[in-house]
């Protein structure tokens, strides 16, 4: 999409001018500019069509004629000459986490470095501590980030897969050769990361699906292609999708046998063999005879078991359980009746709170929380006793011009480094519902996070443990602490763990969550939103509950305003 597009170009422009040391605001705006027209999708080219790219907050007249120059040509002049200005390695470099512009620039000016691989064997070589700022535990820490920021080029968020996968498919269904569609591999267990994206098709001319599969506008580039498989780059991200094209007879053997994982695979085909038959990705046989191959369910029913949601399939215990008929009713979309973390203007979000509970109707959701940030958290525009004044009464009007909708005020308050929380307890005592989390010293000792974790969760007023570990995909790996201790400390205080939506956090991860669950914890799924649209990634924290074998009993969004209250009450 164009808006993809421009926001990449946006993007990278702010990115140069900051190595270039330019204007703080001309950074900013072009920063802006990037979220906007990202947040329009497909809606940026009608708006360009119509001459209302001024309409975008933060659109003016300059950065619309290089959006409308963007969408004639793919590119921007002005981009291209800082290109010629400023090294691209350097731009790979500001992906290192904890690496800013100032630094990569002092680099670049002093020792001339300016590829990922060129900073590496600086650092490695004890390099990099003639630059100003830069010692040995710096080094370190750079080698540390590399190997991230490398880690989250190998493998790419479920957002992105998922989204173009549908691309894909959506494409693909419309042939009349097609039968039938759907994703594999990993993408379809939910993991939170995929290296490939899996697509099966059943089709009666394979060749015809081939061809137009390898031609579709979004391939980037072609890899390989056969009678029956093909592999492609496609969009500016260069997500690699595999599609397999295989008769309509044997869908469902394929659909079992690619999406895997390989440890489920291996233990089906073991647990065949024990009642006399032979699996594999052409059907269920007995002897030379295809008994099941058109569909999962009656090969899973021909095995004397449950049918294993996709999400399960990992070999933790899943195929004795479905042999026992004890698996999980997992939780669905449709049970999820309010969502816990939700930011608004009031903080760092986006959206007006009356936009949030619009969206939250639209959403049918029974109840919503709006948690902004607590005080000393600046960068987040972090609110002081004034504002959380001004924000209880909005939303005391907003209840009573909504009252089909419960609307709970609440906070997202920091766990302080001594593990106070960032807000007295007279502040706290205002507020409907309280999610604690961790937004600084995130370096501190595993004893000392521990510690700091465990005293949030004895704070009466704390309801909820936001991105308990604080990963950030790409960017951050989790801090380190007894994760026993502090579930422990949450089942004791009756304080629930969150599953954070957002793509990059994901965070309790499914073998946390799984965890927390066996030592009697409540999860809670939240979005962190900022922005409108991401109040629909739900779905994200949905496939990792799911992932962790979670019922709607498990679940806090699950529970009826009614329930809720007496839990609050706990």
């Amino acid at each position: 999409m164009k808006s993809q597009e421009a926001a990449k170009i946006f993007r990278d422009i702010a990115r140069m001018l900051e190595l270039k040391g330019d204007n703080p605001f001309r950074i900013r705006a072009y920063a802006r500019a990037a979220d906007a027209v990202e947040e329009l999708g497909q809606e940026l080219e009608g708006l360009a069509g119509q001459d209302k790219l001024t309409d975008i907050p933060g659109i003016g007249v300059d950065l619309a004629a290089k959006i409308k120059e963007i969408i004639a040509t793919g590119d921007s002049g002005y981009c291209r000459e800082l290109r010629e200005k400023v090294p691209q390695g350097l731009l790979r470099m500001l992906d290192i986490p904890g690496l800013g512009p100032k630094t990569v620039k002092a680099i670049y000016e002093q020792l001339k470095i300016e590829t990922v691989d060129e900073l590496e064997k600086a650092a490695k070589a004890g390099r990099l501590r003639g630059v100003e700022g830069i010692k040995e535990k710096t080094e370190e820490n750079i080698l540390r980030g590399i190997a991230i920021a490398r880690k989250g080029g190998e493998r790419k968020l479920i957002s992105l897969s998922a989204d173009t996968a549908a691309e894909f498919i959506t494409a693909l269904r419309q042939m009349k050769e097609v039968c039938d569609i759907a994703a594999a591999g990993s993408l379809r267990r939910r993991k939170d990361t995929i290296r490939d994206v899996d697509i099966l098709v059943a089709a009666q001319h394979h060749a015809v699906v081939m061809d137009r599969f390898v031609s579709l506008p979004q391939v980037t580039q072609v890899l390989a292609k056969g009678g029956t498989k093909a592999s492609v780059l496609a969009g500016e991200d260069r997500m690699q999708v595999d599609l397999r094209v295989v008769d309509k007879d044997s869908f469902g053997a394929a659909l079992m046998y690619f999406t895997g994982s390989k440890e489920f695979n291996i233990k089906m085909r073991q647990l065949a063999l024990k009642k006399g038959y032979k699996l594999n990705e052409y059907g269920l046989f007995k002897g030379e005879k295809n008994l099941a191959s058109q569909t999962e369910a009656e090969m899973f029913s021909l095995l004397g078991m449950e049918f294993v949601a996709p999400e399960l399939r990992e070999d933790r215990g899943e195929v004795e359980a479905a042999l026992e008929n004890k698996l999980p009713v997992l939780v669905e979309l449709e049970n999820i009746k309010g969502d816990f973390h939700v930011h608004s203007n009031f903080s760092d979000g986006t959206a007006t709170l009356e936009q949030i509970v619009q969206r939250a109707q639209q959403l049918k959701y029974e109840h919503i929380v709006i948690t902004d940030h607590s005080q000393s958290l600046k960068i987040a525009n972090g609110m002081d006793a004034a504002a959380v004044d001004r924000k209880i009464r909005e939303i005391e009007a907003l209840r009573r011009k909504y009252p089909e909708l419960k609307i709970l005020c609440g906070t997202e308050v920091d766990i302080l480094p001594d593990g106070e929380l960032d807000y007295p307890d007279d502040v706290l005592s205002r507020f409907d519902f309280v999610i604690a989390a961790v937004h600084t010293a995130f370096k501190q000792p595993p004893a000392a996070m521990t510690r700091r974790l465990i005293a949030a969760c004895a704070n009466k007023r704390v309801n909820v443990l936001a991105h308990p570990t604080g990963r950030f995909w790409g960017g951050r790996e989790a801090y380190e602490f007894d994760l026993d201790a502090v579930f422990k400390a949450a089942a004791d205080c009756k304080v629930a763990m969150e599953i954070n939506s957002h793509p990059k956090r994901l965070d309790l991860n499914d073998v946390n969550a799984m965890k927390a669950k066996k030592m009697g914890v409540m999860l809670a799924l939240g979005t962190d939103s900022h922005k409108l649209e991401q109040l629909d990634n739900m779905r994200f924290s949905l496939d990792v509950a799911r992932r962790a074998w979670l019922s709607k009993n498990d679940l806090l969004n699950c529970l009826s305003f009614a329930k809720l209250e007496k839990w609050l009450e706990k």
